[in-house]
């Protein structure tokens, strides 16, 4: 696509920013304009998700026709169906007329899903046989109507990891992310967060007929250095904030901290510091369990090569020496299948003998094995309270009930 036609759509529409994925998602929104294929824009809350159907829808040949914005999320579960398909007279207590749906509606234009994950199942059900053959019926009608309608979803939501939890058809998912696009977050975006700050205060500036603010270089870098987690709207909020309550028009760093909430800390284990910069995430809650335990028993290893040295360092000590380990009691409770009796009293022999004579069982067990050993020490941790054990697992009760069953745990 060339540079000149992305320039064009961000100046129609509005859009602010020179980032490579920004301009990928705007360059296949583009690209996909042309045909009839569903599409499936996917990113967090915030990050301007609610353009790309209309840049499909105005450089499309429905663009003539009607374009709707349904936002599935606010709708009741109970009216979803009527909202969507519309319902015959005495199909309910307030059905006292008949009413068109949006598919009929929109017939030859476009309907443009958001938060297409919030909808309930049976829902769902229907919205695949639009998908399939165009095909749809009414609420309390037996009359199957047609429809042809260009189909643009949206969600912030996880739908591989909804499929999973039986929150979401896979085969929804596959029809609906025939083209995927993915809008990046502002985090990821770079020098965008300036530019976007900068035409914030401009527009508001002009609206008010007040001085516009200036960020110095220390400001600069304290918007480039924050995570925005509200993304662009969060962003916009911030800069209106300063522009009217700021007498100041140059704004420091201390300025716009000021209006930034703290970064929400995440109550993790240690383990996951270790990640560092890395940039590693976790797909499932399994993935969670085995990275713990593996880096557990590395811990161990680590603890066995110190108390070799000690042991080395004390051969002609006293026997009965006192040597401290609440550490080794600590890890080794956690992974040994068979509980250590690592005392603050033990003599420094016996505590290696014990360490060496376990041999780490747990190298020669499956990953099943020890997610299993873990669930189960978990619950008799917890005297078989299971919401107590899934919340030390760090995953969900629903898994951990899954898991029980999977595993045969009595």
């Amino acid at each position: 696509m060339e540079i000149s036609e992305i320039q064009r759509v961000k100046q129609q529409f509005g859009i602010i920013g020179n980032d490579a994925a920004l301009m990928r998602a705007i360059d296949t929104a583009i690209q996909v304009a042309h045909t009839d294929l569903t599409v499936l824009i996917t990113g967090e809350s915030g990050v301007g998700k609610e353009f790309f159907p209309q840049i499909i829808h105005t450089n499309s040949v429905r663009k003539h026709n009607k374009y709707f914005a349904v936002n599935c999320g606010a709708i009741p579960e109970g009216t979803i169906d009527s909202e969507l398909f519309g319902h015959v007279k005495g199909a309910f207590t307030d059905a006292v007329s008949e009413r068109k749906g949006y598919f009929s509606e929109a017939d030859g234009g476009t309907i443009f899903l958001d938060e297409v994950g919030e909808l309930p199942l049976p829902t769902q059900a229907r919205l695949l046989r639009v998908l399939e053959n165009g095909e749809f019926i009414r609420v309390g009608s037996s009359k199957v109507e047609k429809t042809n309608v260009r189909i643009v979803c949206a969600t912030n939501v996880n739908l591989p990891e909804a499929i999973s939890e039986g929150r979401f058809r896979e085969d929804l998912y596959y029809r609906l992310n025939t083209v995927p696009i993915n809008v990046p977050p502002l985090r990821k975006r770079g020098e965008d967060v300036v530019l976007l700050f900068k035409k914030f205060v401009m527009d508001f500036s002009a609206k008010y007929n007040i001085p516009k603010v200036q960020l110095d270089e220390n400001a600069r870098q304290a918007i480039l250095d924050y995570s925005w987690p509200g993304n662009i709207r969060q962003l916009k909020n911030v800069a209106e904030q300063i522009s009217i309550l700021e007498l100041n028009r140059e704004v420091t760093a201390d300025t716009i901290r000021r209006y930034l909430p703290e970064q929400p800390k995440m109550n993790l284990p240690a383990l996951f510091g270790k990640q560092g910069g890395s940039g590693k995430t976790f797909e499932s809650e399994r993935e969670i369990l085995y990275s713990v335990l593996f880096d557990m028993r590395r811990d161990i290893t680590e603890l066995r090569s110190q108390v070799q040295t000690l042991m080395s360092g004390h051969s002609h000590s006293h026997p009965s020496e006192n040597i401290p380990l609440y550490e080794a009691q600590e890890y080794s409770d956690a992974v040994h299948p068979v509980k250590q009796t690592l005392h603050i009293s033990s003599p420094m022999s016996e505590v290696v003998r014990s360490v060496e004579d376990s041999e780490y069982v747990e190298e020669a067990m499956s990953l099943e094995d020890m997610e299993r050993r873990a669930i189960i020490q978990a619950l008799e941790r917890h005297r078989g309270k299971r919401r107590d054990a899934a919340k030390e697992l760090e995953i969900s009760e629903r898994t951990l009930y899954r898991k029980i069953k999977e595993y045969g745990i009595e």
